[in-house]
């Protein structure tokens, strides 16, 4: 079974907005058995959007169609459907007309006659009610294909796969198993490892496919197993997980769930009942965003000072001066003395802090660009690394981020 993800919309071509629907989706088919054969971005223009559809169909099963369902003339997806189908009859959905009527009003949004036409579908679309917005979403099969459109608003679109769409495809196909199980390694890189998994990698059975990910200084290693008795999938993935450990037992961090870093961080502080802050300069609040990016994150996070500059080092986090002079903005005892303070101002059991020269100049101090210090502090004391993450900037900031969740993580760990 496989599906196709269509986005429309000149927003997403232009690099006004990121296209973050089609990898949602992805990932939702994938844990029901449906495998994504290909993602396509395109603009709002008749033809072009008739030319996928014809495409699409000739080789996927289901067909994910996002954007392009508002009222407004721009947004042409509807019509352009219906054309695709030959479908000339307009059906008017009195119920859709009473959502968008309580939902304004709800607002205090005043209701008009344009909105009325988001209740209109073609006669050969089966009606996807559209609780979170005015846009319902569409579902159509022929030839063997299913068509689904949703609107691109990413929650409106959630909504509708997790309460229309997928249980839909659950009901209407037989869908096979797909596992994934992915291993954590660090210190070396995938041609290294490449090399080392040769043999073993060339002997996998025909239903387990290897990956990949190299990312921020790790390589995760994804076996994906697929097929229809579940209980053999797990058995072989099981036999030659055995094999891999032992293969890279010296560079083998961990075993990845689906659960990221910042929810198992969060799971572990709620567990413990302990709290975390952060004091951040070369990342600019990045990981704080990043921990609060989990719901009830609430329970655990206490807060984050940015200090940028050493001024506001000096004035929000009471950094000494002298320690600025002696060793530098960017040094290891800059860092510690950010966590103690950051850990004692907001009364947080951990704290993480970061400095660092992300580029691409060395913004007048010794330090070399990508050089960066990470404190994580606790009552055990505070642990400290120095890493030069090289160029550009972007890279930097992120390994920073990702190493100090990593270093977070250990050290919460730590018996």
């Amino acid at each position: 079974m496989n599906a196709e993800i269509i986005t429309i919309g000149d927003e997403i071509l232009i690099g006004q907005i990121v296209d973050t629907n089609s990898q949602w989706i992805g990932k939702e088919l994938n844990k029901i058995g449906v495998s994504v054969y290909q993602i396509s971005s395109i603009q709002d223009e008749e033809q072009h959007i008739l030319n996928a559809f014809h495409e699409a169909q000739t080789r996927a099963d289901i067909v994910i169609i996002t954007g392009g369902l508002g009222p407004t003339k721009d947004d042409i997806t509807k019509k352009t459907i219906a054309k695709f189908f030959n479908d000339h009859e307009i059906v008017e959905y009195p119920e859709v007309i009473d959502h968008i009527k309580r939902m304004f009003k709800k607002y205090n949004i005043p209701y008009n006659k344009v909105q009325q036409f988001q209740a209109q579908l073609p006669s050969k679309a089966t009606l996807l009610m559209n609780q979170m917005g005015t846009a319902p979403g569409m579902w159509f099969y022929e030839h063997n294909t299913v068509f689904v459109s949703m609107p691109g608003i990413p929650y409106e679109m959630k909504g509708l796969m997790k309460h229309e769409v997928i249980p839909r495809i659950q009901d209407q196909f037989n869908l096979p198993f797909i596992i994934h199980k992915t291993v954590m390694t660090y210190g070396q890189g995938e041609s290294v490892i490449a090399e080392r998994i040769e043999n073993w990698a060339n002997k996998l059975p025909e239903f387990i496919k290897l990956a990949y990910l190299p990312s921020f200084g790790r390589v995760r290693l994804r076996l994906s197993a697929k097929g229809p008795e579940k209980q053999v999938l797990e058995d072989g993935l099981d036999n030659v997980l055995q094999e891999l450990y032992l293969l890279l037992s010296d560079i083998i961090t961990g075993h990845e769930t689906g659960v990221t870093i910042e929810e198992h961080i969060g799971n572990l502080l709620k567990d413990s009942g302990k709290t975390l802050c952060t004091a951040e300069s070369v990342t600019g609040g990045k990981i704080a965003s990043t921990i609060v990016s989990i719901p009830g994150s609430s329970a655990y996070f206490n807060g984050s000072i940015v200090a940028y500059s050493s001024k506001m080092k000096q004035d929000l986090l009471g950094v000494s001066d002298q320690t600025i002079k002696q060793y530098s903005v960017v040094s290891a005892e800059v860092v510690e003395e950010m966590a103690i303070s950051a850990m004692k101002k907001t009364n947080s059991d951990y704290a993480i802090a970061v400095s660092g020269n992300a580029g691409p100049s060395s913004d007048n101090t010794s330090t070399a660009v990508g050089v960066v210090y990470i404190a994580v502090a606790s009552a055990k004391g505070v642990q400290i690394e120095e890493f030069n993450f090289g160029h550009p900037r972007e890279k930097v900031i992120n390994r920073t981020v990702n190493k100090s969740l990593q270093m977070l993580q250990q050290e919460i760990l730590k018996k």
